[in-house]
């Protein structure tokens, strides 16, 4: 598993933090485990620190303010292309995110550039989300669907990448650091033909902490998806 990474970004997920830890032990005993860290206020940081002096493959980064998920996650591909994994996989850190589903995303990737789940192929996926979360999530994928064609469930962070034949530069081409980076990377996927591989899945709410994500990035996410739009009309080639 040397050429295997799994990682997370955090922020103030002291709430969920051990557990999801347990969790991922539970069905992988030893994959390479990497927080990502903007230095959450709430124990967080020190409740990684207590588990990595049991578990020498887990480490932790922490960055010196709130820089963004976005931003997060093109650290994460950064680091796993300087000490060249193969597959990395990231989720998130909320228990949103079931971790049994890690080794069958890393039995399938060889064949894809990308497995992901997908929260449309099961009716009963998101059954348990408040209402609100659940219309504002199926809006925006509509929204997607028809005004930048992306056919797959694009705002979801559950992904594995098969960093063997994706190029580094088109990782990092989302010029988005908060949560638009998701559906803008994956609209960069679909432009290059990336061949993607989505698992069913059902995805619970989150019970411990608080959401990360505020009215003000879903509006910001609804004005960029219609600036990639008019820009994706106006160039040959995003």
């Amino acid at each position: 598993m040397n050429k295997i990474l799994l990682a997370i970004p955090t922020y103030n997920e002291f709430a969920n933090i051990n557990k999801l830890y347990r969790l991922i032990r539970k069905y992988n005993k030893n994959i390479k485990i990497l927080f990502i860290d903007d230095n959450s206020n709430d124990g967080t940081i020190f409740q990684i620190r207590k588990i990595i002096q049991q578990d020498k493959k887990v480490t932790l980064v922490v960055r010196k303010k709130k820089m963004g998920i976005g931003s997060a996650h093109k650290y994460i591909f950064k680091r796993a292309f300087k000490d060249k994994i193969k597959y990395l996989i990231t989720m998130d850190a909320d228990l949103t995110h079931n971790p049994i589903l890690i080794n069958k995303m890393v039995s399938l990737i060889k064949h894809f550039h990308l497995v992901q789940t997908n929260r449309f192929l099961d009716k009963n996926s998101i059954k348990s989300w408040p209402i609100h979360r659940v219309i504002l999530t199926k809006m925006r994928y509509l929204l997607l669907y028809f005004l930048l064609d992306i056919k797959h469930d694009s705002s979801g962070a559950y992904r594995c990448y098969n960093l063997d034949c994706i190029n580094q530069k088109t990782l990092l081409k989302s010029k988005n650091n908060s949560y638009s980076f998701f559906w803008e990377s994956m609209h960069i996927f679909t432009k290059k033909k990336f061949k993607i591989k989505e698992l069913s899945v059902i995805q619970n709410y989150r019970t411990g902490g608080n959401s990360k994500m505020t009215l003000s990035d879903w509006i910001f996410g609804l004005f960029y998806v219609f600036f990639i739009f008019f820009l994706s009309g106006k160039k040959k080639k995003f």
